[in-house]
């Protein structure tokens, strides 16, 4: 393993957040928030002169190709270091007293999960709530693919970094060169996010609120500048835009820039576009039909908080328009089961991912026909293209670490005192990038109610879910460090 090269990189990427970290800072310079002043520039100093002088010291250490060990170890670290530094300005300030719940709101924005400690979102200075939200926008595409765009400046090459980091059993290249690809998907993320920013502002919000909302819609984070989460605009234009947005976002980024190259054909013939797709309109249809003439005697009404809240689980997104605890239990139902699936692979969405559900689905079918017919040969298909076997194994590997991680921080919740309903969603929103749950972190809840030990298991485990499980666990075999 290359750890001094890692170590380099790693220095760059803090740096990258230090850079960051600027914006919220005039923020709170225009906004004469002193607190927040002093803690953006301590941090921004001790960033600047931690990852100097690595740099520095590290300057002669290149490498052209990085191993897959570097790719895990990097693309962990990375995350890590990126909440440890960026925790910094919530508690120096004074905003979020206890590191712990700074380490658990800055891990839940960079991985784009959404859980808050707080109780009163409202309550802390614009500068941080920018940060708070800006974490999410980083974090959605990924910090490494933004380091990966520019890693030819530091003699790294990047094709092990992206596919440690990026989401779902395999990686779509654009371009034959990786960092042209990084480059690529995030122009079309930046080009969404402007889209997105001028209609809502169109739609009443401030520039402030409009930009927060739009970074925690594309990167399906959740975080809101409000108590009340979209809920507080009480405004139909707003929720369907939100809605379509977080439909958008659960969509593999590389369908996205086909399309907008003119080669739509890629989107028709998208297996896991079209289930993930079908997954929300009957969601939705299923949701809207319970809810109407029980909650709301406007059809109207029925299928636009139906819609909104579809969107807002099945892509882990978070967001909250009417707290869905009230809502018939058939609704609840179909929102419990959404927690479950997830965006679609190389979207900026957590949880299983539709496409692992798909190859789990068409593998058990092929299994009750091999167990009908023992001779027969059953190929595993994908848009009528054939899914090779690694994949298959690889991706039943994660299903079972998924349902063991989930199981395993279940039982720590429970544990700790709390009952099966909310340790199960604390578990499910945490591994799965989701953010509210069910019970006691529902919708209208928050997580600061937990202990110190347990915050840090969730914080972990938002990490772990982000990165794929994978990622992370392969650091704790013995295979890993052996040479």
């Amino acid at each position: 393993m290359n750890i001094l090269v890692v170590i380099r990189i790693l220095a760059f990427v803090v740096f990258i957040i230090g850079c960051f970290m600027t914006i919220p800072m005039i923020i709170a310079v225009v906004g004469d928030e002193s607190r927040a002043i002093k803690a953006f520039i301590v941090t921004i100093g001790a960033i600047v002169f931690l990852s100097g002088t690595f740099l520095a010291l590290l300057r002669k250490r290149r490498a052209k190709l990085l191993s897959t060990r570097d790719g895990f170890l990097f693309v962990t670290f990375s995350w890590i270091l990126a909440s440890l530094f960026g925790a910094l300005p919530f508690w120096l300030s004074g905003a979020i007293p206890a590191y712990a719940d700074a380490f658990f709101e800055t891990a839940s924005g960079f991985s784009t999960t959404g859980a808050t400690i707080l109780a009163n979102p409202e309550g802390l200075p614009s500068s941080l709530l920018f940060w708070r939200s800006l974490t999410h926008w980083l974090g959605g595409m990924g910090i490494v693919v933004l380091t990966v765009a520019i890693l030819p400046l530091l003699g790294v090459g990047g094709m092990q970094l992206i596919q440690a980091e990026t989401p779902g059993p395999t990686v779509d290249k654009i371009s034959p060169r990786i960092a042209e690809t990084a480059k690529k998907l995030w122009m079309v993320y930046i080009g969404l996010t402007a889209i997105q920013t001028a209609l809502l502002m169109a739609g009443g919000m401030c520039l402030f609120d409009a930009l927060t909302h739009s970074f925690g819609t594309l990167a399906t984070g959740g975080f809101s500048t409000r108590n009340a989460s979209v809920g507080a605009f009480n405004s139909s234009y707003i929720d369907w835009v939100i809605t379509v947005f977080m439909v958008l976002s659960g969509i593999n980024f590389t369908l996205h820039y086909r399309l907008f190259t003119g080669e739509p054909e890629f989107l028709l013939k998208n297996t896991e576009m079209k289930t993930y797709l079908a997954i929300f309109f009957i969601s939705t249809a299923l949701i809207a039909v319970s809810l109407y003439g029980t909650v709301y005697g406007s059809a109207a009404d029925a299928l636009r908080y139906a819609g909104f809240q579809s969107a807002s689980i099945v892509t882990t997104t978070g967001f909250a328009t009417a707290d869905y605890e009230r809502w018939p239990f058939f609704a609840q139902s179909i929102l419990f089961i959404l927690m479950f699936v997830g965006g679609c692979a190389g979207s900026t969405g957590g949880g299983i991912k539709v496409i692992r559900l798909v190859i789990l689905f068409k593998q058990a079918v092929n299994e009750m026909k091999h167990l009908l017919h023992p001779r027969g040969v059953f190929v595993l298909q994908i848009g009528g293209n054939p899914v090779a076997r690694n994949v298959a194994y690889a991706v039943s590997g994660f299903f079972f670490l998924y349902i063991a991680m989930l199981l395993a921080v279940t039982f720590i919740v429970a544990i700790s005192g709390h009952d099966i309903l909310t340790a199960v969603t604390t578990a499910l929103t945490t591994l799965g990038n989701i953010g509210p749950g069910f019970g006691l972190v529902g919708p209208t809840e928050n997580f600061g109610f937990f202990s110190t030990p347990v915050k840090w298991v969730l914080s972990f485990a938002m990490l772990i879910g982000r990165l794929e499980l994978y990622t992370v666990l392969v650091l704790f075999t013995p295979v890993f460090w052996r040479r």
